[in-house]
Protein backbone atom coordinates (compact mmCIF):
# COMPACT_ATOMS: atom_id res chain seq x y z
CA UNK A 1 0.00 0.00 0.00
CA UNK A 2 1.61 3.09 -1.08
CA UNK A 3 -0.35 5.32 0.50
CA UNK A 4 0.26 3.43 3.97
CA UNK A 5 4.02 3.48 3.44
CA UNK A 6 4.24 7.05 2.74
CA UNK A 7 2.12 8.15 5.43
CA UNK A 8 4.60 5.70 7.81
CA UNK A 9 7.33 7.69 6.18
CA UNK A 10 6.14 11.13 7.22
CA UNK A 11 5.08 9.61 10.63
CA UNK A 12 8.83 8.73 11.41
CA UNK A 13 10.42 12.00 9.89
CA UNK A 14 7.85 14.36 11.65
CA UNK A 15 8.64 12.42 14.82
CA UNK A 16 12.37 11.74 14.81
CA UNK A 17 14.25 14.03 17.08
CA UNK A 18 11.15 13.43 19.91
CA UNK A 19 11.91 9.13 19.08
CA UNK A 20 15.54 9.88 19.66
CA UNK A 21 14.88 11.89 23.15
CA UNK A 22 12.70 9.04 24.57
CA UNK A 23 15.04 6.80 23.97
CA UNK A 24 17.60 9.21 25.74
CA UNK A 25 15.20 10.02 28.31
CA UNK A 26 15.09 5.94 29.24
CA UNK A 27 18.59 5.25 28.81
CA UNK A 28 18.98 7.79 31.54
CA UNK A 29 17.77 5.72 34.66
CA UNK A 30 19.68 3.19 35.67
CA UNK A 31 17.50 0.17 35.47
CA UNK A 32 19.73 -2.42 36.99
CA UNK A 33 17.63 -5.08 38.89
CA UNK A 34 17.76 -3.53 42.31
CA UNK A 35 16.31 -4.65 46.00
CA UNK A 36 12.64 -5.23 46.22
CA UNK A 37 10.17 -3.39 47.54
CA UNK A 38 6.64 -3.62 48.06
CA UNK A 39 6.32 -0.83 46.02
CA UNK A 40 9.26 -1.67 43.31
CA UNK A 41 9.48 -5.93 43.36
CA UNK A 42 12.65 -5.56 41.63
CA UNK A 43 14.11 -2.34 42.80
CA UNK A 44 14.06 1.47 42.31
CA UNK A 45 15.80 1.28 39.06
CA UNK A 46 13.70 -1.04 37.17
CA UNK A 47 10.43 0.87 38.86
CA UNK A 48 11.79 4.09 37.91
CA UNK A 49 11.95 3.00 34.07
CA UNK A 50 8.59 1.27 34.11
CA UNK A 51 7.08 4.19 35.54
CA UNK A 52 8.71 7.33 33.06
CA UNK A 53 8.03 4.25 30.02
CA UNK A 54 4.20 4.43 31.14
CA UNK A 55 4.56 8.26 30.95
CA UNK A 56 5.70 8.73 27.64
CA UNK A 57 2.84 6.41 26.40
CA UNK A 58 0.14 8.42 28.32
CA UNK A 59 1.81 10.88 26.23
CA UNK A 60 0.91 9.67 23.61
CA UNK A 61 -2.45 9.53 24.27
CA UNK A 62 -2.91 5.78 24.63
CA UNK A 63 -4.48 4.24 27.42
CA UNK A 64 -2.20 2.64 30.45
CA UNK A 65 -1.87 0.54 33.14
CA UNK A 66 0.67 -0.72 35.80
CA UNK A 67 0.09 -3.51 37.01
CA UNK A 68 1.05 -3.94 40.35
CA UNK A 69 4.24 -2.37 40.33
CA UNK A 70 5.79 -5.66 38.11
CA UNK A 71 4.90 -4.83 34.99
CA UNK A 72 2.60 -2.46 32.57
CA UNK A 73 1.29 -1.82 29.57
CA UNK A 74 0.05 0.75 26.97
CA UNK A 75 -2.88 -0.13 24.87
CA UNK A 76 -5.29 0.39 21.79
CA UNK A 77 -8.84 -1.01 21.80
CA UNK A 78 -9.92 -3.07 18.94
CA UNK A 79 -13.42 -4.69 17.68
CA UNK A 80 -12.92 -8.51 19.29
CA UNK A 81 -12.49 -7.79 23.20
CA UNK A 82 -12.05 -11.39 24.08
CA UNK A 83 -8.47 -11.66 22.07
CA UNK A 84 -5.84 -9.03 21.71
CA UNK A 85 -2.70 -9.30 20.59
CA UNK A 86 0.77 -7.51 22.34
CA UNK A 87 4.29 -6.53 21.96
CA UNK A 88 6.59 -7.16 25.16
CA UNK A 89 9.69 -5.16 25.91
CA UNK A 90 11.84 -4.64 28.88
CA UNK A 91 13.49 -1.87 30.08
CA UNK A 92 15.87 -3.45 33.02
CA UNK A 93 19.29 -3.78 31.46
CA UNK A 94 22.30 -5.90 32.68
CA UNK A 95 25.10 -4.53 35.08
CA UNK A 96 27.24 -1.79 33.16
CA UNK A 97 29.93 -3.99 33.26
CA UNK A 98 33.94 -2.35 32.20
CA UNK A 99 35.90 -0.51 29.31
CA UNK A 100 33.30 2.16 28.14
CA UNK A 101 34.38 5.26 26.43
CA UNK A 102 31.40 7.24 27.50
CA UNK A 103 28.54 7.44 30.50
CA UNK A 104 26.71 4.73 29.96
CA UNK A 105 23.08 6.24 30.61
CA UNK A 106 23.96 9.16 28.92
CA UNK A 107 23.13 8.05 24.88
CA UNK A 108 25.00 9.68 22.23
CA UNK A 109 25.02 9.67 18.85
CA UNK A 110 28.04 9.10 16.69
CA UNK A 111 27.71 8.62 13.66
CA UNK A 112 24.00 7.69 12.98
CA UNK A 113 24.80 5.20 15.57
CA UNK A 114 22.78 5.62 19.48
CA UNK A 115 25.53 4.55 21.99
CA UNK A 116 23.97 4.16 25.86
CA UNK A 117 23.24 1.09 27.89
CA UNK A 118 19.78 -0.03 26.67
CA UNK A 119 19.51 1.50 23.08
CA UNK A 120 19.57 -2.11 21.76
CA UNK A 121 18.41 -4.20 24.86
CA UNK A 122 16.03 -3.13 24.94
CA UNK A 123 14.84 0.49 25.81
CA UNK A 124 15.07 1.40 21.58
CA UNK A 125 12.87 -0.80 21.00
CA UNK A 126 9.97 -0.30 23.44
CA UNK A 127 9.89 2.86 22.82
CA UNK A 128 9.44 2.01 18.79
CA UNK A 129 6.48 -0.46 19.80
CA UNK A 130 4.99 3.16 21.82
CA UNK A 131 5.08 4.88 18.43
CA UNK A 132 3.78 2.04 16.32
CA UNK A 133 0.97 2.15 18.74
CA UNK A 134 0.63 6.11 18.13
CA UNK A 135 0.45 6.13 14.51
CA UNK A 136 -2.13 3.42 14.47
CA UNK A 137 -4.20 5.86 17.07
CA UNK A 138 -3.67 9.03 14.81
CA UNK A 139 -4.37 7.21 11.47
CA UNK A 140 -7.44 5.77 12.88
CA UNK A 141 -6.95 2.60 11.40
CA UNK A 142 -9.36 0.14 12.55
CA UNK A 143 -7.95 -2.31 14.90
CA UNK A 144 -9.93 -6.26 14.93
CA UNK A 145 -7.82 -7.19 17.99
CA UNK A 146 -6.77 -4.85 20.34
CA UNK A 147 -2.97 -4.30 20.98
CA UNK A 148 -1.13 -4.07 24.17
CA UNK A 149 2.69 -2.91 24.31
CA UNK A 150 3.70 -4.46 27.10
CA UNK A 151 6.51 -3.01 29.50
CA UNK A 152 8.99 -5.56 31.30
CA UNK A 153 10.96 -4.98 33.52
CA UNK A 154 12.57 -8.17 34.67
CA UNK A 155 13.67 -9.76 31.85
CA UNK A 156 17.37 -9.78 32.61
CA UNK A 157 17.77 -11.72 35.50
CA UNK A 158 14.98 -13.67 36.46
CA UNK A 159 11.03 -12.58 34.11
CA UNK A 160 8.91 -12.63 37.26
CA UNK A 161 7.29 -9.88 35.63
CA UNK A 162 5.93 -11.86 32.62
CA UNK A 163 5.28 -14.59 35.27
CA UNK A 164 3.03 -12.49 37.34
CA UNK A 165 1.37 -11.25 34.66
CA UNK A 166 0.29 -14.43 33.20
CA UNK A 167 -1.22 -15.38 36.51
CA UNK A 168 -3.06 -12.86 36.75
CA UNK A 169 -4.14 -11.39 33.27
CA UNK A 170 -5.10 -13.28 30.32
CA UNK A 171 -2.45 -13.96 28.02
CA UNK A 172 -2.66 -12.64 24.72
CA UNK A 173 -3.55 -14.79 21.10
CA UNK A 174 -0.14 -13.63 19.72
CA UNK A 175 2.60 -12.10 21.18
CA UNK A 176 6.12 -10.37 19.72
CA UNK A 177 9.22 -9.06 21.42
CA UNK A 178 11.85 -6.70 19.58
CA UNK A 179 14.67 -8.68 21.61
CA UNK A 180 16.20 -10.16 18.95
CA UNK A 181 17.75 -9.62 15.40
CA UNK A 182 15.74 -9.60 12.95
CA UNK A 183 14.04 -11.05 10.40
CA UNK A 184 12.09 -13.56 12.79
CA UNK A 185 13.28 -16.04 15.63
CA UNK A 186 10.76 -18.84 15.97
CA UNK A 187 13.14 -20.95 18.40
CA UNK A 188 15.19 -20.40 21.28
CA UNK A 189 17.43 -22.99 22.96
CA UNK A 190 17.25 -23.99 26.27
CA UNK A 191 18.59 -22.43 29.03
CA UNK A 192 20.40 -24.44 31.49
CA UNK A 193 22.26 -22.16 34.89
CA UNK A 194 23.90 -22.93 38.18
CA UNK A 195 26.92 -22.73 40.15
CA UNK A 196 30.32 -24.33 40.50
CA UNK A 197 31.24 -24.25 44.37
CA UNK A 198 34.57 -24.82 45.86
CA UNK A 199 35.19 -26.44 49.21
CA UNK A 200 36.75 -23.97 52.24
CA UNK A 201 40.46 -24.47 50.58
CA UNK A 202 42.14 -22.24 53.28
CA UNK A 203 45.04 -21.52 50.73
CA UNK A 204 47.33 -19.63 48.26
CA UNK A 205 43.86 -17.89 47.14
CA UNK A 206 42.63 -14.96 48.83
CA UNK A 207 39.41 -13.91 46.74
CA UNK A 208 38.84 -14.03 43.36
CA UNK A 209 36.61 -11.53 41.48
CA UNK A 210 35.19 -11.01 37.71
CA UNK A 211 31.98 -10.67 36.13
CA UNK A 212 29.35 -8.55 36.54
CA UNK A 213 26.17 -10.62 35.24
CA UNK A 214 25.76 -14.83 34.89
CA UNK A 215 24.71 -14.02 31.26
CA UNK A 216 27.68 -12.22 29.93
CA UNK A 217 31.24 -13.43 29.24
CA UNK A 218 33.42 -11.22 31.36
CA UNK A 219 36.57 -8.78 30.19
CA UNK A 220 38.11 -8.76 33.29
CA UNK A 221 38.89 -10.79 36.30
CA UNK A 222 41.56 -10.88 39.02
CA UNK A 223 42.53 -13.10 42.12
CA UNK A 224 44.79 -11.90 45.15
CA UNK A 225 47.25 -14.51 46.22
CA UNK A 226 49.36 -15.11 48.92
CA UNK A 227 52.71 -15.32 47.08
CA UNK A 228 55.93 -13.52 46.18
CA UNK A 229 55.98 -11.14 42.33
CA UNK A 230 59.46 -11.36 42.06
CA UNK A 231 58.84 -15.18 41.59
CA UNK A 232 56.35 -14.63 38.95
CA UNK A 233 56.39 -14.98 35.26
CA UNK A 234 54.72 -12.38 32.88
CA UNK A 235 51.84 -13.95 30.34
CA UNK A 236 49.82 -12.54 27.22
CA UNK A 237 46.80 -11.01 29.17
CA UNK A 238 47.46 -11.19 32.07
CA UNK A 239 49.03 -8.07 34.26
CA UNK A 240 50.86 -8.77 37.98
CA UNK A 241 50.38 -6.02 40.46
CA UNK A 242 51.62 -6.10 44.57
CA UNK A 243 48.76 -5.97 46.84
CA UNK A 244 50.64 -5.40 49.96
CA UNK A 245 51.72 -7.50 52.61
CA UNK A 246 52.79 -10.43 50.93
CA UNK A 247 50.27 -10.56 48.37
CA UNK A 248 50.28 -10.04 44.93
CA UNK A 249 46.61 -9.14 42.49
CA UNK A 250 46.39 -10.88 39.12
CA UNK A 251 44.68 -9.54 36.71
CA UNK A 252 43.20 -11.43 33.18
CA UNK A 253 42.01 -8.97 30.56
CA UNK A 254 39.72 -10.96 27.91
CA UNK A 255 36.49 -9.50 25.46
CA UNK A 256 33.62 -9.35 26.59
CA UNK A 257 30.14 -10.16 24.92
CA UNK A 258 26.11 -11.86 25.33
CA UNK A 259 26.23 -15.82 26.64
CA UNK A 260 24.12 -16.72 23.83
CA UNK A 261 26.76 -15.61 20.85
CA UNK A 262 30.16 -16.55 23.07
CA UNK A 263 32.06 -16.82 19.41
CA UNK A 264 34.98 -14.29 19.80
CA UNK A 265 34.88 -13.54 23.37
CA UNK A 266 37.83 -14.21 25.81
CA UNK A 267 36.61 -15.03 29.15
CA UNK A 268 39.00 -13.19 32.00
CA UNK A 269 38.12 -15.48 34.27
CA UNK A 270 39.44 -18.21 32.71
CA UNK A 271 42.54 -16.06 31.60
CA UNK A 272 43.06 -16.22 35.64
CA UNK A 273 42.33 -19.91 36.08
CA UNK A 274 45.06 -21.13 33.47
CA UNK A 275 48.05 -18.50 35.24
CA UNK A 276 47.15 -19.72 38.49
CA UNK A 277 47.25 -23.53 37.66
CA UNK A 278 50.56 -23.26 34.96
CA UNK A 279 52.28 -21.27 38.24
CA UNK A 280 51.29 -23.68 40.77
CA UNK A 281 49.77 -20.98 42.45
CA UNK A 282 47.32 -22.93 45.04
CA UNK A 283 47.46 -25.47 47.39
CA UNK A 284 45.86 -29.17 46.58
CA UNK A 285 41.90 -28.61 47.47
CA UNK A 286 42.38 -25.21 45.33
CA UNK A 287 43.71 -26.83 42.47
CA UNK A 288 41.37 -29.64 42.23
CA UNK A 289 38.75 -27.12 41.84
CA UNK A 290 40.86 -24.84 39.23
CA UNK A 291 41.22 -27.78 37.10
CA UNK A 292 37.43 -28.37 37.36
CA UNK A 293 37.00 -24.14 36.09
CA UNK A 294 39.36 -24.95 33.07
CA UNK A 295 37.02 -27.88 31.87
CA UNK A 296 34.47 -25.07 31.97
CA UNK A 297 36.56 -22.52 30.17
CA UNK A 298 37.94 -25.08 27.44
CA UNK A 299 35.64 -24.64 24.97
CA UNK A 300 32.45 -22.08 25.09
CA UNK A 301 30.91 -25.22 23.08
CA UNK A 302 31.37 -27.30 26.51
CA UNK A 303 34.07 -29.68 25.19
CA UNK A 304 35.73 -29.73 28.57
CA UNK A 305 32.97 -30.71 30.23
CA UNK A 306 31.95 -33.31 27.97
CA UNK A 307 28.64 -31.86 26.99
CA UNK A 308 28.82 -30.36 23.43
CA UNK A 309 26.13 -31.55 21.66
CA UNK A 310 24.31 -29.96 18.50
CA UNK A 311 21.08 -30.66 16.38
CA UNK A 312 19.18 -28.81 13.03
CA UNK A 313 16.65 -26.75 14.52
CA UNK A 314 18.94 -25.09 17.00
CA UNK A 315 23.08 -25.76 16.13
CA UNK A 316 25.53 -26.41 18.74
CA UNK A 317 25.14 -25.96 22.52
CA UNK A 318 26.98 -22.96 24.10
CA UNK A 319 28.12 -22.76 27.96
CA UNK A 320 30.18 -19.51 29.72
CA UNK A 321 31.20 -18.75 33.02
CA UNK A 322 29.67 -15.58 33.97
CA UNK A 323 31.05 -14.56 37.48
CA UNK A 324 32.86 -15.48 40.65
CA UNK A 325 33.36 -14.93 43.96
CA UNK A 326 34.03 -16.11 47.28
CA UNK A 327 31.18 -16.62 49.93
CA UNK A 328 31.89 -17.49 53.01
CA UNK A 329 35.48 -18.64 52.27
CA UNK A 330 34.35 -20.82 49.48
CA UNK A 331 34.81 -20.15 45.73
CA UNK A 332 31.98 -19.71 43.47
CA UNK A 333 31.60 -19.72 39.93
CA UNK A 334 27.87 -19.24 37.61
CA UNK A 335 27.28 -21.16 34.76
CA UNK A 336 25.15 -20.04 31.76
CA UNK A 337 24.37 -22.42 29.11
CA UNK A 338 22.12 -22.60 25.87
CA UNK A 339 21.37 -25.95 24.64
CA UNK A 340 19.16 -27.41 21.68
CA UNK A 341 16.83 -30.10 21.38
CA UNK A 342 19.67 -33.21 21.62
CA UNK A 343 20.47 -32.93 25.74
CA UNK A 344 18.02 -31.50 28.56
CA UNK A 345 19.00 -29.95 31.95
CA UNK A 346 18.64 -33.71 34.15
CA UNK A 347 21.50 -34.84 31.39
CA UNK A 348 23.39 -31.70 31.34
CA UNK A 349 23.72 -31.93 35.49
CA UNK A 350 24.66 -35.27 35.33
CA UNK A 351 27.65 -34.66 32.75
CA UNK A 352 28.71 -31.37 34.37
CA UNK A 353 28.46 -33.22 38.00
CA UNK A 354 30.82 -35.76 36.52
CA UNK A 355 33.21 -33.86 34.81
CA UNK A 356 33.82 -31.62 37.54
CA UNK A 357 34.62 -34.55 39.91
CA UNK A 358 35.35 -34.46 44.14
CA UNK A 359 37.23 -31.25 43.42
CA UNK A 360 33.91 -28.88 42.80
CA UNK A 361 29.93 -29.18 43.58
CA UNK A 362 27.30 -28.65 41.34
CA UNK A 363 24.76 -25.95 43.24
CA UNK A 364 21.66 -24.17 42.33
CA UNK A 365 21.12 -25.80 39.04
CA UNK A 366 18.34 -24.45 37.30
CA UNK A 367 17.10 -25.03 33.54
CA UNK A 368 14.19 -24.82 31.00
CA UNK A 369 13.56 -26.66 27.62
CA UNK A 370 13.73 -25.28 24.27
CA UNK A 371 10.65 -24.06 22.63
CA UNK A 372 9.96 -23.89 19.06
CA UNK A 373 7.07 -22.62 16.97
CA UNK A 374 6.53 -24.10 13.04
CA UNK A 375 7.95 -21.39 10.48
CA UNK A 376 4.57 -21.56 8.17
CA UNK A 377 2.27 -21.00 10.98
CA UNK A 378 0.20 -17.72 10.00
CA UNK A 379 1.56 -14.95 12.52
CA UNK A 380 5.52 -16.05 11.95
CA UNK A 381 4.29 -15.61 7.96
CA UNK A 382 3.28 -12.21 8.92
CA UNK A 383 6.03 -11.02 10.97
CA UNK A 384 8.24 -12.54 7.97
CA UNK A 385 6.36 -11.47 4.68
CA UNK A 386 6.23 -7.72 6.29
CA UNK A 387 10.30 -7.58 7.18
CA UNK A 388 10.92 -8.86 2.99
CA UNK A 389 8.74 -6.32 1.94
CA UNK A 390 9.77 -3.33 3.77
CA UNK A 391 13.54 -4.71 2.84
CA UNK A 392 13.12 -6.63 -0.50
CA UNK A 393 15.42 -9.27 0.90
CA UNK A 394 14.00 -13.10 0.89
CA UNK A 395 15.20 -13.91 4.68
CA UNK A 396 13.60 -16.81 6.55
CA UNK A 397 13.05 -17.44 9.88
CA UNK A 398 15.99 -18.55 12.14
CA UNK A 399 16.26 -19.96 15.99
CA UNK A 400 18.85 -18.91 18.18
CA UNK A 401 20.56 -18.99 21.92
CA UNK A 402 19.37 -16.19 23.29
CA UNK A 403 16.15 -16.09 25.74
CA UNK A 404 13.69 -13.96 25.46
CA UNK A 405 10.02 -13.59 26.72
CA UNK A 406 8.52 -15.50 24.07
CA UNK A 407 9.35 -18.69 25.39
CA UNK A 408 6.44 -17.45 28.02
CA UNK A 409 3.81 -17.54 25.93
CA UNK A 410 2.26 -20.03 24.28
CA UNK A 411 2.39 -18.26 20.93
CA UNK A 412 4.77 -15.62 20.55
CA UNK A 413 8.40 -14.96 18.52
CA UNK A 414 10.97 -12.68 18.99
CA UNK A 415 11.18 -10.37 15.76
CA UNK A 416 13.77 -7.17 15.54
CA UNK A 417 15.38 -4.53 15.87
CA UNK A 418 19.02 -5.71 16.69
CA UNK A 419 21.45 -5.68 13.90
CA UNK A 420 23.99 -8.37 12.46
CA UNK A 421 25.74 -6.20 10.64
CA UNK A 422 29.13 -5.34 11.39
CA UNK A 423 29.31 -2.48 13.79
CA UNK A 424 32.17 0.35 13.61
CA UNK A 425 34.76 -0.03 16.11
CA UNK A 426 33.11 2.55 18.94
CA UNK A 427 29.97 0.78 18.61
CA UNK A 428 29.78 -2.63 21.06
CA UNK A 429 26.99 -5.33 21.26
CA UNK A 430 24.11 -6.15 23.61
CA UNK A 431 25.75 -6.25 26.90
CA UNK A 432 28.45 -5.17 26.19
CA UNK A 433 30.49 -2.25 26.97
CA UNK A 434 29.37 1.01 24.18
CA UNK A 435 26.48 -0.76 23.50
CA UNK A 436 25.04 0.80 20.37
CA UNK A 437 22.56 0.47 17.30
CA UNK A 438 22.20 2.27 14.14
CA UNK A 439 19.67 5.22 14.41
CA UNK A 440 18.29 4.25 10.88
CA UNK A 441 18.11 0.80 11.46
CA UNK A 442 15.65 1.65 14.37
CA UNK A 443 13.33 3.71 12.78
CA UNK A 444 13.04 0.84 9.64
CA UNK A 445 12.15 -1.09 12.55
CA UNK A 446 9.28 1.24 13.64
CA UNK A 447 8.23 0.62 10.08
CA UNK A 448 8.15 -2.91 10.06
CA UNK A 449 6.23 -3.43 13.27
CA UNK A 450 3.41 -0.30 12.27
CA UNK A 451 2.79 -2.61 8.90
CA UNK A 452 3.27 -6.15 11.06
CA UNK A 453 0.43 -4.31 13.21
CA UNK A 454 -1.80 -4.00 10.60
CA UNK A 455 -0.94 -7.23 9.02
CA UNK A 456 -1.63 -9.56 11.71
CA UNK A 457 -5.16 -7.88 11.73
CA UNK A 458 -6.09 -10.34 8.74
CA UNK A 459 -5.47 -13.13 10.65
CA UNK A 460 -8.10 -15.25 12.42
CA UNK A 461 -6.87 -16.18 16.36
Amino acid sequence: DQALNQKIDAFIAANKEQILEDIAALVAINSVEGTPTEEAPFGEGPRAALDKTLELAAGMGLATRNCENYIGYAELAGADPEKYLATICHVDVVPVGNGWSQEPFKMQIRDGWMIGRGVADDKGPMVATLYALKFLKEEGVSLRYPIRAMVGDNEETHMNDVEYYLKNYPAPVFCFTPDAEFPVCNGEKGHFGGKIVSPVCNGVICDFEGGVANNAVPDRASALLHTDITKLKNAPNITLEPAGEGCVRVRGWGKAGHAAMPEGTVNAIGLVVNYLLDNGLCNDAERAYLEALKKLHASTAGTGLGIDCADGPFGPLTIIGGRIYMEEGRLVQTIDSRFPTCTDGDKLAAQVTAALGSGAQLQDVDAAEPFYIEADSPAIQACINTYNEVTGEDAKPFTMGGGTYARHFANAVSFGPDDDAEKPDFVGSMHGANEGVNTEFMLSALKIYILAMAGLMDLTF
